[in-house]
């Protein structure tokens, strides 16, 4: 990820600063950029026209107007978040925020966004925008949250279902915590159901953690000393697993792929990491092996 061209897609609320630092983070582990971007619809989505100017006018010479006012807004943001020369131009670009942001990410190596955007503004909650570029992103998708800024890198976690979808996730980690010379922690969810099944004896905890002792030892060895193994033996769905680990062993970093193994381990979009990404207090960083370039 040297020279990493990073895209934040910004709605100028008080979490875009999180963005920014974050991405700023990142860019300086990896020599990057930093493009601050932001999608609007000019026709009457919110009463007033474009929201955030009140300005009503549809015209040609009105969207001029708007898109160098957003321009300079951008700027401005960028400029007063981040000191360095990282930033670039700022990009805009008309359109449903979710799909633009999927578009044009297609030129950058990352996007890092909030979950959270402007209130009144429904594309930019969690379960619109954020969601839909989690699941269609052709990039990593780093998800920062009201509690938690990608700040410092010492520790982080990257989960498997041993499924190789989920292992699309491990070469970034590797990435980072080579980078920042951090402790990366491979976790695994051995999950049972106690109204069908009981409780996994010692002799089959011991087997999954040979298994992902061997995994860890076949794709990340390179890492030495800074990796770690964990087998999470519970009754919880996996995303309450994750949440509960990461609250009694904070993370500065979570990092999984958006598809996993289907049935009974279901790492899946719309399931695990939807809901780590909507409850933890950790960054988290999507791969999504499906659209991954």
């Amino acid at each position: 990820m040297e020279n990493i061209k990073i895209l934040v897609p910004l709605d100028f609320s008080d979490l875009g600063a999180r963005a920014l630092h974050s991405a700023q983070k990142l860019a300086e582990l990896f020599n990057g950029t930093i493009t601050p971007f932001h999608s609007y619809l000019p026709l009457n989505e919110v009463d007033g026209g474009p929201y955030m100017f009140g300005m009503g006018t549809t015209s040609i010479e009105g969207y001029d107007e708007i898109e160098e006012a957003l321009h300079d807004r951008l700027a401005s943001l960028a400029k007063e978040e981040i000191q360095g020369t990282q930033v670039k131009e700022a990009l805009i670009s008309i359109g449903n925020p979710a799909q633009s942001i999927v578009e044009d990410a297609k030129e950058f190596d990352m996007v890092v966004m909030t979950t959270h955007g402007r209130t009144g503004f429904s594309r930019f909650f969690l379960g619109s925008v954020s969601e839909k570029v989690l699941r269609l992103s052709h990039v990593p998708v780093l998800v920062v949250n009201e509690e938690r800024e990608l700040t410092d890198i010492s520790r982080i976690m990257v989960t498997t279902d041993f499924s190789d979808h989920s292992k699309a996730a491990f070469p970034v980690a590797m990435e980072i915590a080579q980078k920042a010379n951090a402790t990366l922690e491979l976790v695994n969810i051995m999950a049972y159901d106690p109204q069908h099944e009981d409780e996994p004896d010692e002799s089959k905890r011991e087997l999954r953690k040979q298994r992902l002792r061997v995994l860890a030892k076949e794709e990340m060895h390179e890492l030495g000393d800074l990796l770690e193994t964990k087998v999470i033996v519970s009754s919880e769905t996996p995303h309450e697993a994750i949440l509960n680990y990461n609250l009694e062993n904070p993370h500065d970093l979570i990092v999984m792929s958006t598809v996993g193994r289907t049935g009974i381990d279901y790492l899946m979009m719309g399931s695990t990491t939807t809901n780590v990404v909507r409850h933890v207090k950790s960054p988290v960083l999507s791969i999504n092996p499906k659209t991954n370039k």
